[in-house]
Parts: C-alpha cells; sequence; structure tokens
C-alpha cells in the first residue's frame, strides 16, 4: 500500500497522508482530509498528522487479530503513534468491505460510511473510547456533531448503533 505523498507546505497544518489498498478510491484526498480535520477539531487535537489507510477485510482483519488479539474483520483501527515528529502521529485503518456491506444495510451511500469510519478513528485518536454505554454515547454525539460541522444532515442511525 502506498500513499500518495503531497510536500508539506511551509507553515502549513501536519500532513493527512491517504492511500486505498482496497480498489479505487471512493473518497478523494482532499475529502478525506477535510473529514480528518473537521473530526480532530472538535476533538481537540487540530494540529497533529495522521495517516488514513483504505483497506479490505482481509486486511482489516490481519492487523485486528496481530494489534488488538481478534482475527476478525474489524471497521475502523486507530493506532496512536505518538509524539509529533517526521511522521504522522497516528494511523486509522478504514474497513472497505465493511463499509459497503453496511452502507448496503442501512440503505446508505458507502461514501456517507466510509467518512463516518474516518470520523470514528480520528475521535478514537482524541480519547473518545465506545467499549461501555456512556462511552458510547459521548463518542455517537461527537459523531454526529462532527458530521453536521461537514454539512452533512444525520438520521436516526447516524454514528451507528
Amino acid at each position: 500500500m502506498s500513499a500518495r505523498r503531497r510536500p508539506p507546505k511551509a507553515g502549513s497544518a501536519p500532513r493527512i497522508e491517504v492511500a486505498w489498498a482496497a480498489g479505487p478510491p471512493l473518497l478523494a484526498d482532499a475529502e478525506v482530509e477535510r473529514i480528518v480535520r473537521a473530526a480532530l477539531a472538535h476533538g481537540g487535537r487540530p494540529d497533529v498528522g495522521l495517516a488514513v489507510s483504505f483497506g479490505g477485510e482481509e486486511l482489516l482483519a490481519e492487523l485486528h487479530g496481530r494489534h488488538l488479539g481478534d482475527p476478525t474483520p474489524t471497521d475502523v483501527l486507530a493506532f496512536d503513534l505518538g509524539e509529533e515528529g517526521r511522521g504522522p502521529v497516528g494511523e486509522i485503518f478504514v474497513g472497505v468491505d465493511q463499509a459497503r456491506a453496511e452502507a448496503e444495510r442501512r440503505g446508505v451511500d458507502v461514501r456517507r460510511e466510509l467518512s463516518l469510519y474516518v470520523i470514528h478513528g480520528a475521535l478514537h485518536l482524541c480519547g473518545y473510547d465506545d467499549r461501555d454505554p456512556a462511552s458510547r454515547r459521548r463518542m455517537r454525539a461527537a459523531e454526529r456533531a462532527v458530521l453536521l460541522a461537514l454539512g452533512r444532515a444525520t438520521d436516526r442511525r447516524s454514528g451507528g448503533e
């Protein structure tokens, strides 16, 4: 998987790197960057750089197993890589196959589902969690707020179940 890299502009915000390993891109790099920046701003970490990789079910299952001990497919994984340095501060892996299946199940556009997964991963890197009911409600409210900030309508299913 190789990211299409753009050189950073002097005085610009940290770079958002985007890579697609699961077919042709379904979201433009600029749109992914806009989504990430909105989520990071909401989460209080607007000045970090991230790498966002879109992969298939096999890749996500392999990473899920290697890093979290669960070899089943998942929709999004987020890894905090530590302090700002030469590379990204975090890495988000988004499951394209899972997004397609969930979008079909919900009757929404796959790009919207992918956007939600990117938001979810970025919010995890801002300290949001969804392991218990109270944390999950807080995460869902943040997801809805970011979708609204991006000018995307939400419905009762927005932000996951």
